[in-house]
């Protein structure tokens, strides 16, 4: 952590540089944040924001505890704090498709936020999460030891159209952008290796798979090449970001995820505001949305009017 008010005024005090009344003026003036956090929360999706000695966690009105990491801007803590909440009709959207046993796969699990809330819905059912990252592994481990949640199996590596290592690109302000392409552009990007697999070979011995997650910063149809046989199968709801931007960087455009999904008898639909769900034939210029749901035209017939 970098400059720390707190601490050097209790320096200038301890040494003398100040007085000790400048010094109980000049901490409340620091400590007075605290206060404008309790009346900033109030109208967010937050709980109560708790202060160890340790963490700063983050606890949303659902009772989801998130810890924060210094230096990450858009951790999903701090987006929180930022925006209200979290891809809140995306949210409420995927919870609609899950019961009580489903199976749910959360390709990209980043620090956990999907792979909690499924795990919940799914108490009695299983979530295969995926996140190659070990810094982000690390806190995912961390959410989900904090929110007792023991249904999801972690899989330390990522999903791909082959098994090999690869190397991704590590940006500690905006951790959530990290990908095997530097995406940012940024020449502060930290290198990291990990192990990516294929999908049908990890998972060729689950009968049964309902809903699949798949955000993995562009990379998505790699993700999904190695997976045809398994979504073919089990034919799951997908959940699956698609940006121009992003997939441009890896050489392909999300028309290509349109059409390679519905060879297998899949429709494309966007996630528009309050979680409806509006056919998508081709992704245009003017395409807004960046999450979409697909749904198998003979077993999920109708689902988008439910």
């Amino acid at each position: 952590m970098t400059h720390n008010p707190l601490i050097e005024l209790e320096k200038q005090y301890q040494s003398g540089a100040i007085t000790k009344a400048a010094y109980i003026e000049k901490m409340y003036g620091v400590h007075e944040t605290l206060f404008a956090y309790s009346e900033f929360i109030r109208p967010r999706n937050v709980e109560k924001i708790t202060i160890t000695g340790e963490d700063v966690l983050v606890t949303t009105k659902e009772g989801v505890t998130l810890v924060s990491n210094p230096g990450d801007w858009r951790i999903m803590s701090i987006e929180i704090l930022n925006f209200g909440d979290f891809e809140r009709s995306e949210t409420q959207l995927l919870l609609s498709f899950v019961k009580e046993d489903s199976v749910v796969v959360d390709i990209g699990a980043n620090i956990g936020w999907y792979s909690i809330l499924l795990g919940r819905a799914a108490s009695k059912g299983r979530i295969l999460a995926f996140e190659p990252i070990p810094s982000t592994i690390g806190f995912l481990k961390k959410n989900l030891a904090l929110n007792g949640t023991t249904n999801v199996e972690l899989h330390e590596y990522g999903l791909s159209d082959e098994e090999k290592e690869l190397v991704f690109y590590f940006h500690p302000h905006v951790s959530g952008a990290t990908s095997s392409q530097n995406l940012l552009e940024n020449s502060g990007a930290v290198e990291v290796r990990s192990q990516v697999r294929r999908m049908d070979e990890v998972l060729t011995g689950e009968e049964r798979i309902d809903l699949l997650k798949c955000d993995v910063e562009g990379a998505e149809i790699f993700a999904l090449r190695g997976g045809m046989a398994t979504i073919a199968r089990t034919r799951p709801v997908l959940f699956i970001e698609m940006l121009r931007k992003w997939s441009a960087k890896f050489g392909y455009h999300p028309n290509e995820i349109i059409a390679l999904l519905k060879g297998i008898g899949y429709e494309c639909f966007s996630v528009e505001e309050g979680g409806r769900l509006e056919r998508l034939i081709s992704m245009e210029e003017s395409t807004i949305a960046t999450n979409f749901i697909f749904l198998h035209s003979e077993k999920h017939a109708g689902w988008e009017n439910r």
